[in-house]
């Protein structure tokens, strides 16, 4: 497994930052060779509050698979576009970071190569980059996804929670107020593609029966069939944590590459 950390200027960010790839260069005897000229595919994977790039994906699976994973980091951004100079992490991400890829390791070159996957509040980014670039990313894998945009729109200044302050949220999100009706809402996404008849990227959501997050994604499980948008929505035992991730992101793999 070949492993580069990239170091570079994002106009988006308006300072350096960086990001992680996998490329795996080494089968195993007991997978198979990808067929001569076949594109290697892509993962974008995302990391979740308070963490940073990393792999979370079993190491067998991108030689299983013959995928790429590349790994940036987006501070508590949501994976949002704030308003403040040098905050644009959506732009960072499902534009600047898709065409460095693309140039520099000529990977991502066609959405039917190219996924997306998180963890958290990387679940939310993954859902919400995937249906703002949907011509970029064939298929979305959410995990345990912090889908908190109805929370966020109920709140009041002074308010917050135990995780962040309204301050917070509304340099993430913009007005509470306005938020269920802005390009934020992965539900307004959602509805314009369809209104537009365009292609929805393919949707697999899963989450811990016993993870505090699970109303949320339940919520966005009845959204998508009340829109009749085919997706996959997986509850199983589990709590918000690694043991969870590391057991379904292998399903989602499955799901994204075999």
């Amino acid at each position: 497994m070949a492993y580069f950390r990239i170091e570079y200027y994002s106009k988006a960010l308006r300072r350096e930052t960086s990001f992680e790839v996998l490329i795996p260069n080494d089968p195993r005897e007991d997978t198979p060779e990808p067929a001569e000229g076949e594109p290697m595919k892509t993962l974008f994977l995302l990391h979740g509050y308070t963490g940073k790039a990393g792999n979370y994906v079993p190491n067998e699976l991108p030689g299983q698979y013959n995928f790429a994973i590349v790994m940036p980091t987006a501070e508590n951004s949501f994976y949002l576009n704030g308003k403040a100079t040098g905050r644009a992490y959506q732009t960072m991400l499902g534009e600047e970071l898709v065409d460095y890829v693309r140039k520099t390791f000529r990977l991502a070159l066609k959405p039917e190569d190219t996924c997306i996957a998180g963890l958290s509040m990387g679940g939310f980014g993954a859902i919400h980059t995937g249906l703002a670039y949907p011509e970029r990313f064939s298929k979305i894998g959410a995990m345990s996804s912090a889908l908190i945009q109805h929370e966020v729109a109920a709140m009041k200044p002074g308010e917050g929670n135990e995780v962040a302050n309204y301050d917070y949220y509304l340099e993430c999100f913009g007005e509470p107020e306005k938020l269920l009706e802005s390009d934020n809402n992965p539900e307004t996404l959602i509805r314009r593609l369809k209104a537009a008849g365009k292609k929805i990227p393919e949707l697999y959501l899963c989450c811990g029966t016993e993870d505090f997050l699970i109303e949320n994604n339940r919520r966005m499980h009845r959204f998508l069939e009340e829109e009749g948008i085919d997706h996959e929505y997986h509850e199983a035992p589990g709590i918000h944590d690694m043991m969870f991730w590391t057991e379904h992101i292998r399903k989602i793999v499955k799901w994204m590459f075999e």
